[in-house]
This record gives structure tokens, sequence and C-alpha cells, in this order.
């Protein structure tokens, strides 16, 4: 297990329970005391956990990890939502993603698609994004018009935000928008950790004719700080497990229609 799979592993554990001492990390992860102490110092430092006497608890819920810690979680999950979500996008759809682990693998997705591809040799989908890291990975696919918006990127998301965002999406009509979110529950709908992220997201839904939100079970009746939209402005949700009754009815009622990835 290299350093990184051994760091992702403790933030799992230590987001799950809470709280974790030293003998419960070396007993979990298979490691020694000195290297679990070494690996505390390191997410410590980066303000990714809290030390504590023998041991480390989680940050605040409304903490967010950088996307590199992210990447790890629920990554078979994830796979599997994205192909399930990408085989929804038609030949010359232009497609609104933003940014996340999950719309990530989205655009991995559209991006090797053969499906996608045109004989004529004209682009076969149109991204646009505010995500830095999705326009960098697809700009080397032929078949894919990359669009960017302007905005200020965040460190933590790699997305841009801010006014310029809307700006720019305000002038676009797009068949569909897919939404990473990092909560979704009856009360408050989708959400998300960062405002400006979820007014990008807002802007993404408005000028899309289709909305999609791709999550996986660990978002399922979960709320975080900021509001994207009510269940009822979305059209599709694409997950990997069966969807809590009371989340499931509530969804049907909206008219969402759930998918469930092989």
């Amino acid at each position: 297990m290299t350093q990184q799979q051994r760091l992702n592993e403790l933030l799992e554990l230590v987001s799950e329970r809470g709280n974790v001492s030293i003998a419960e990390i070396g007993e979990a992860l298979a490691i020694s005391a000195a290297t679990a102490r070494r690996d505390l110092a390191t997410l410590a430092d980066q303000r990714l956990v809290t030390r504590t006497h023998g041991g480390a608890s989680a940050l605040g819920s409304g903490y967010e990890l950088p996307l590199q810690y992210k990447i790890a979680r629920q990554a078979e999950a994830k796979v599997r939502i994205a192909k399930a979500a990408a085989a929804l996008v038609s030949v010359s759809d232009s497609v609104g993603l933003n940014g996340g682990t999950t719309t990530s693998e989205v655009a991995r997705e559209l991006g090797r698609s053969d499906r996608l591809v045109r004989s004529d040799g004209d682009f076969g989908v149109t991204i646009v994004t505010n995500a830095l890291n999705i326009a960098y990975e697809l700009s080397v696919r032929a078949h894919v018009k990359i669009v960017v918006t302007g905005g200020v990127s965040r460190r933590q998301s790699y997305e841009l935000v801010g006014p310029l965002v809307s700006n720019s999406l305000q002038e676009m009509a797009l068949d569909v928008a897919i939404l990473g979110v990092d909560g979704l529950s009856v009360r408050f709908g989708a959400t998300t950790l960062h405002e400006g992220e979820a007014d990008v997201s807002q802007q993404f839904g408005r000028v899309a004719k289709k909305v999609v939100v791709v999550a996986d079970s660990t978002k399922m009746e979960r709320t975080t700080f900021a509001r994207i939209c009510p269940l009822d402005q979305l059209d599709v949700l694409v997950t990997d497990l069966p969807v809590p009754p009371e989340l499931a009815k509530a969804l049907g009622a909206a008219g969402v229609e759930i998918i469930i990835a092989p």
C-alpha cells in the first residue's frame, strides 16, 4: 500500500468513526503505531484531521476534502455511475459538467466513447465545464469540443466560481447538465459544501433541457451547507444502490427518474 493509499484509507476511517486511536488505526490498516503517527501528522499538517491525545478526530461536517483525497472514495461505484450517465448522452449533444470526482469519471467516459465519434469528423459532443481538470483531460479528445467558463479557481476542487461563470452560462442552451452533488435529501434537495459551487450548479440547471444528478449511495439522505435546488428541479438521478424508501418516494413524487448503475 502506498502512502497516498494509506492516507486515503485513514481519512475514510476518521470520517466514518469520528474519533480514532493509534491502536485502532494500526489494527484497521495493518500498519505500525509509528507509521500511524507519521500519517496522522501529515494529515494534521494539511488540516485534514485534528490530532487528539493518542489519535485523531474528524473536522466539522462542513469541511471539504481536497479533490485528490476524494478520488479513492467509492471509486468503483463512481465508475459504474459514470458509465450509466454517459449512456444518456447522444451524438451532437451539448453537455454541462460541474466539478467533482464523479463528474470527472463521466467526462472520461464521454472522452473515450466511440459511440460519440462522428463519421464526418465534426465534434461528436460539446462539453461545457467550470472544472479545470475536466477541461485539461478532454482537451486531447478530437471528437470533443471543450468550452470552459470564466471564473476564479478554487484550489480545493479545481472549479471556477464567481460571476464570470454566470455571465458565460447565461448565453448558452445545453441539452443536458450532469451534476455532482455532496448531498441529496427530501427536505433540501441537492446540496453541496461551497456556496460558489452551488451557484454554478444552479446556473447549469437553468440553461439545460435535462438535469441529471450523479451521486453514490453515501450522498443519499445527506445535507450539506449550500443548496443547489429542490428535487422537483431534477430529471434523473444516477446512483449505485437502491435509494432509501423515503427519499425514493419523494423523488418519484417529484417526477425524477432513478437509474441504478449496473
